[in-house]
């Protein structure tokens, strides 16, 4: 009986290997016929979940069938097909590691791991953890009362070393811990980079006027100069725990066990320049909103440390040709939506980093469809919706004929 069931296990086992060599011979056979087929669905998926971040669940298991494939049939090992469509292995690797659970930030390294590593550069300065500044920088109400705090604080340091701050309405985007929660405390904190010292962005999500229930995070975006000319970038969330006898706790949202998102998706240039929701600014902090975006143009191309290659996730917006835009859109190189496809001048791997899939869609659209980019171009609103959806449609594009930016890279014909 013993020996049976053996000889069972084993045929079992036989016909299971069997089943997964006839698939993987013929994708050996027709290569071309395979990848094709999975770049129209990687493309599409990606192209939905950008529209809807409802279609996350879809597109994250149509990676993870692609990579399984991979894995199953030993595809990467196989030379002859691995050196012709190099662009499609790596970035299936690279999008399988953003799958997993312990890598939410969307790093090479585990969360823990790259926590750990920065923990030197994300820390909130100690002057910021007063009780009685984190008290007064929780309410809409009492924010006159920390900025006292914070221009006192301003008597005590060199001139180098002065805060920039301002209170201001984010246009689009909620903390992450409160999706409607949109006001900002934002504090820039100068580094001292001849001592190790990297610039902080820190900025507090501010309970609304009259809302009961608190809003936690305070973020911290870090920058150092690098050896290309550049910065490296480095960033944490933080939540605030409001206790009944009035203090107030504050720890990383990870080490919490809120898990954290993908940084790079919302920050390709690292920091983000500063687009308040109009009126929301006061005209005494105009000069404060001036200083701290000519700051963020001075930081040069952003990196993230050795914990990112963005060359994996290929080109970005707006790197289609006037050829291409002709035939799909049927544009002359002078139309005035034609000479807005221009983000790549500005948003590259050299220097303000590229939108590249995965990427954050309100973020994108709220800049275009907003009017802050393309910077310095003046469209009318329907122009900026027909630029939107041009840019979109041009990135994303699977037709035949004449694929979208991601497709054609990843079948190699951008080289």
């Amino acid at each position: 009986m013993k020996l049976h069931r053996a000889l069972q296990i084993c045929c079992l086992l036989l016909i299971a290997d069997v089943g997964v060599a006839a698939p993987c011979a013929s994708i050996k056979t027709r290569p071309d016929a395979w990848i094709k087929v999975r770049t129209d669905a990687l493309v599409n998926s990606a192209r939905a979940a950008f529209d809807d971040e409802k279609n996350l669940p879809a597109y994250n298991r149509t990676v993870t069938a692609i990579a399984e494939v991979i894995e199953q049939c030993k595809l990467q090992q196989n030379t002859t097909i691995a050196e012709r469509f190099p662009e499609f292995f790596q970035y299936i690797s690279a999008l399988s590691v953003l799958q997993r659970s312990d890598h939410e930030l969307g790093f090479k390294v585990t969360d823990k791991q790259y926590f750990q590593e920065t923990r030197q550069f994300t820390q909130i300065p100690d002057f910021l953890l007063d009780q009685k500044f984190l008290r007064t920088v929780s309410r809409f109400e009492t924010l006159p009362q920390a900025k006292a705090m914070l221009r006192a604080m301003n008597k005590d340091r060199s001139p180098s070393q002065q805060l920039t701050f301002l209170s201001y309405e984010s246009q689009h985007l909620g903390t992450p811990d409160n999706d409607d929660s949109f006001l900002r405390l934002l504090i820039l904190v100068p580094g001292d980079f001849g001592h190790g010292v990297p610039e902080k962005w820190v900025q507090f999500g501010i309970t609304d006027p009259g809302v009961k229930t608190r809003t936690r995070n305070v973020s911290v975006v870090a920058t150092t100069p690098n050896a290309a000319g550049g910065s490296n970038v480095y960033f944490k969330d933080f939540f605030r725990t409001y206790f009944k006898d009035g203090s107030i706790g504050i720890a990383g949202r990870w080490e919490m066990g809120y898990g954290d998102d993908n940084c790079v998706q919302c920050h390709k240039s690292g920091v983000l320049p500063i687009f308040p929701e109009p009126g929301s600014l006061s005209a005494d902090e105009e000069d404060a909103l001036a200083a701290v975006n000519g700051r963020f143009r001075s930081y040069g191309k952003p990196q993230f440390g050795n914990y990112r290659d963005d060359k994996l996730f290929g080109p970005g917006l707006a790197t289609g040709t006037d050829g291409e835009r002709l035939k799909r859109f049927g544009f002359a190189p002078n139309d005035r939506v034609a000479r807005a496809m221009d983000c790549s001048s500005c948003h590259k791997s050299e220097r303000l980093g590229r939108f590249n899939w995965p990427m954050d869609q309100t973020l994108i659209s709220s800049f275009i469809k907003g009017g802050k980019m393309p910077y310095g171009m003046k469209l009318t609103a329907s122009e900026r919706d027909e630029l939107y959806d041009c840019l979109i449609e041009e990135y994303f594009a699977t037709t035949k004929d004449n694929p979208g930016v991601l497709k054609s890279w990843l079948l190699g014909r951008r080289r």
